[in-house]
């Protein structure tokens, strides 16, 4: 069967939607949250060292700083469910575990930012959270202002327990109240990922609301669980990828890095993708205890820079070429990232003849080609007829950026790929 994208522009799309005007996230946030990775783990009298207590995210402050995390240009520490007491106080205001967090949140937010870091906090839109402690509902103005008083700089607002005709709503309610507070805070929703299932979310109203918003199912410590998300993206692209840009981003949700279920290339794979994705870059890993291969490829900056890229805008799937899957992304510059993921999960390394990349026609006349993943490398001077290979083992990416040489081609920003067959393997492949 002969499969179609259907991609209206690609690096001819305009800027995006009005952002959110809150002057934060003009590139995708970068930092650490705790929940893929720790979970609801409330028990410190057995588990001291991994439950969700203030110790945890103090330690993690310390290494963020101590081990170049910070240096690297990740920013936030970021608490998620299962912080507060199960009742709000007297006076109706949230307030965090006493035993877990004997300082409170303030005082914790003052350490954070003691380290030159900041502090993100979870809270949800409905009437209780999704591990059933208290939620917003009704207090929006309230947990606003408790979380401006206490000096936290990102609210992650989650959706259970809510009408869902009512959910859009209570997100800008909330992105009101935040703006009122008079203090900088992130605005990370989930809006779009609980209204799919009722409706096609309005991306527009989303991205004046919210600076990044989930889409789909969270991501778990397994190879599935990154396709499933790549899958989901792909599939809705068209939707979600002008809605991105500075000031609002789609939030494929967390790096998993690190962690127990990818094997190294597969870790190579979902830092590559999230960067052409100009996804939030959000670790949910344990940093105290990372092995060093992890660590060097969460902080390698050449893919950094390809995510955090001045231009902000969001690259996509461009080709499926014989179990290869072909994502670009415009940069700044005039130059393209081009990722080359290799879907079979067999055999050895495959090699990909870079002409069967869409984006490769900016090298007309002349381009100039480096490989960042999996080993940062000078490819020289192509043409648009070079025969250069990539090589990529399974289930691993080849990441590469590209720019033009000569002032005779045509402007990245003007080319199309409108109802372009995909490529057929004879024509391509080794």
């Amino acid at each position: 069967m002969h499969l179609y994208l259907f991609i209206l522009v690609l690096f001819s799309v305009g800027p995006a939607a009005v952002a959110l005007d809150n002057g934060l996230a003009l590139t995708p946030t970068m930092g650490w949250l705790h929940w893929e990775r720790f979970m609801c783990n409330t028990d410190c009298d057995r588990d001291p060292d991994n439950c969700i207590s203030e110790r945890l995210y103090m330690q993690m402050a310390d290494v963020m700083v101590k081990e170049g995390w910070k240096e690297a240009g990740y920013e936030y520490v970021c608490i998620d469910d299962c912080w507060p007491s199960p009742r709000r106080n007297i006076f109706g205001r949230l307030q965090a575990d006493p035993k877990r967090f004997p300082g409170g949140i303030k005082k914790l937010a003052e350490y954070v930012h003691s380290r030159g870091l900041k502090l993100g906090i979870y809270a949800d839109v409905g009437s209780l959270t999704c591990a059933g402690y208290p939620g917003s509902l009704g207090y929006y103005d309230t947990d606003a202002q408790t979380f401006a008083e206490w000096g936290v700089d990102l609210l992650k607002f989650d959706g259970c327990y809510m009408n869902l005709t009512m959910l859009g709503e209570g997100y800008m309610n909330m992105s009101k109240a935040l703006n009122k507070t008079g203090r900088s805070i992130l605005y990370s929703c989930e809006w779009p990922l609980y209204e799919w299932p009722l409706k096609k979310p309005n991306y527009t109203a989303i991205r004046e609301t919210c600076n990044h918003w989930r889409n789909s199912q969270d991501v778990s410590d397994s190879w599935s669980s990154i396709k499933s998300i790549l899958a989901w993206t792909a599939a809705y692209q068209d939707t979600i990828v002008p809605s991105a840009g500075p000031g609002g981003w789609n939030d494929p949700d967390m790096l998993v890095i690190g962690n127990f279920g990818l094997s190294h290339d597969q870790q190579e794979s979902q830092m590559a993708l999230w960067a052409i994705m100009a996804a939030p870059l959000l670790m949910s890993n344990d940093l105290r205890d990372i092995c060093p291969r992890s660590k060097k490829l969460l902080q390698n900056r050449h893919v950094i820079a390809i995510n955090q890229d001045p231009l902000g805008k969001q690259g996509f799937l461009t080709a499926k070429v014989d179990s290869f899957d072909v994502w670009e992304r415009p940069l700044s510059e005039q130059r393209l990232a081009i990722a080359v993921l290799n879907k079979q999960e067999i055999g050895g390394p495959r090699g990909f003849l870079a002409i069967a990349a869409p984006g490769w026609r900016v090298c007309e006349p002349m381009c100039n080609v480096t490989q960042i993943l999996p080993q940062y490398k000078d490819l020289g001077v192509q043409t648009a007829a070079s025969k250069m290979v990539v090589w990529v083992n399974p289930s691993g990416t080849a990441l590469l950026t590209i720019a033009p040489l000569s002032g005779h081609f045509k402007q990245l920003h003007q080319l199309k790929w409108q109802n372009t067959p995909l490529q057929h393997q004879n024509d391509v492949l080794l």
